[in-house]
């Protein structure tokens, strides 16, 4: 049995343990304010877009009445023979499930792609390290040709390869980076090195609203509607836990109402008005859609970003709990073992005062 220097030491380290997972918690609740504020902000800005396509795919003709195929290259379907899958995991630990749960979600869509080859590109740091210990490395050659140009060629040797990895991304969330990934993500739809791509990612809407989901980003089918292919909500339980923490760390578990904001953005595309563009109508369709696809991506990770901090602040609040339940069962255990030691004391003094 610990003795009571013992027991003091304990509980001093599992106090400097509960302060350091208390400062977490806070910085975490910070950083999801700011993170909640950021994705919010760029709202307007898709619904803009969304809005303005709505309008101008009533003003074109989206068929080739030739062929009949699609004009835009993003919008035909083919065989999703080759597949592209983007996992958005976070950067650091210390946040409960919170990445376990996206890698079983992109496990289990690769588990159940297995007719398809799947190349994964992984953004965080934590996909990044799981996915190359599982995966190997997409290989490249290089071939210079007569003029000295050099071109790149792709020799496959797993269904599963890991294609490009971005860590630290999600740490400073910058547009004109996500900008690039989505470019490069259309330019392998349009070359068909690819024949779909989809994202797994946590949806976040506020720390009661939030759910894992695999969602189809290209090709497009619909514009404005999200091509959910798979999700999976959280318990009660960790709902109520969540919510919970936010309320002890003054974070609102509602989210912020947008709907009449939602509403007016609406109306430009769905309102019955010939609208006057400066540029024709194919041109600036076929200009918005790369842009509706870098929204689609930053939505995701802007999400991401959010569920991530509020994952982190539940942990640290729960690690927080058990350090200070700990504290109590150390104290008890420590006041018991003073106690009988003073016992003992007073018997030997009585039992020796007895004797003389």
């Amino acid at each position: 049995m610990a003795n009571v220097l013992d027991l003091r030491r304990r509980i001093r380290s599992v106090k400097s343990t509960r302060q350091i997972t208390k400062a977490m918690k806070m910085v975490s609740a910070a950083k999801l304010r700011r993170a909640q504020e950021r994705a919010l902000a760029a709202r307007p800005y898709a619904k803009m877009i969304t809005s303005v396509l709505e309008s101008l795919t009533r003003r074109i003709d989206l068929f080739d009445e030739a062929t009949g195929n699609l004009r835009h290259p993003l919008f035909i379907t083919r065989p999703e023979k080759r597949v592209l899958l983007i996992v958005i995991s976070g950067d650091k630990g210390f946040a409960g499930a919170f990445n376990a749960n996206i890698f079983k979600t992109a496990f289990q869509f690769i588990d159940g792609n297995k007719d398809r080859e799947i190349d994964i590109e992984a953004v965080g740091r934590k996909g990044r390290d799981l996915m190359r210990r599982h995966y190997p490395e997409a290989v490249y050659t290089e071939q210079t040709d007569a003029s000295g140009h050099v071109t790149k060629t792709r020799v496959r040797k797993a269904p599963v390869e890991v294609t490009g990895d971005h860590p630290g991304m999600l740490l400073k969330l910058e547009a004109s980076r996500v900008n690039e990934l989505a470019q490069s993500i259309i330019r392998r739809y349009v070359r068909e090195e690819i024949d779909a791509a989809y994202i797994v990612y946590n949806e976040f809407k506020s720390v009661i609203s939030q759910r894992l989901v695999v969602e189809k980003l290209l090709p497009l089918m619909k514009i404005g509607i999200p091509q959910i292919a798979g999700a999976t909500e959280p318990t009660k339980a960790e709902l109520e836990r969540a919510a919970e923490a936010a309320l002890s760390a003054g974070i609102a578990i509602e989210a912020v109402d947008t709907a009449e904001a939602d509403e007016e953005a609406r109306k430009f595309g769905t309102a019955q008005v010939d609208y006057i563009y400066e540029q024709p109508s194919e041109e600036l369709f076929a200009g918005l859609i790369p842009q509706y696809v870098t929204s689609m991506l930053y939505h995701a990770m802007s999400e991401s970003v959010a569920a991530e901090h509020a994952a982190r602040m539940t942990a640290m609040d729960s690690a927080s709990n058990n350090a200070s339940d700990m504290i109590d069962s150390y104290t008890l255990q420590m006041n018991r073992v003073r106690q009988a030691a003073i016992t003992n004391e007073i018997i030997e003094i009585v039992s020796g005062a007895a004797a003389v």
